[in-house]
């Protein structure tokens, strides 16, 4: 697969790295007590919507690579016909971008940097 990344438009790595995302946060929720399935989505849902996505990408812009910064420039440019109901265009378009930077460092097998990417966002998050 990594040799046919560069074919993956923008929004493919944004729809993987959505799913990703999701994944990650809905692990790290589960962690710990036992809650009703209602405050999960609850806990969830403060880091897996445009809004939160957003705002990681925007701390963590300076400490991505060249390579990561082009990712997220292409899908920040890239036309999506879908928009987010309650979000603004620039916020779903920057969200989007941090979806297909964490579905790229997924392809690229860079669970280390992937790792990272994703306990940052969610502290970022948590914090702001």
């Amino acid at each position: 697969m990594k040799e046919k990344i560069e074919e993956l438009s923008p929004l493919a790595l944004a729809f993987l790295g959505d799913s990703l995302h999701t994944s990650f946060v809905r692990m790290k929720v589960l962690k710990g007590q036992r809650e009703k399935l209602s405050t999960y989505h609850l806990r969830a849902k403060k880091f897996c919507n445009a809004s939160a996505q957003a705002k990681a990408l925007d701390f963590l812009q300076s400490e991505l690579s060249e390579a990561e910064q082009e990712v997220v420039r292409k899908a920040r440019n890239a036309h999506n016909k879908h928009s987010a109901k309650n979000f603004d265009e620039e916020t779903y378009k920057k969200a989007t971008a941090f979806e297909a930077l964490i579905g790229f460092l997924f392809l690229t097998e860079n669970t280390k940097r992937l790792e990272e990417i994703l306990q940052k966002s969610m502290k970022i998050i948590e914090e702001n």
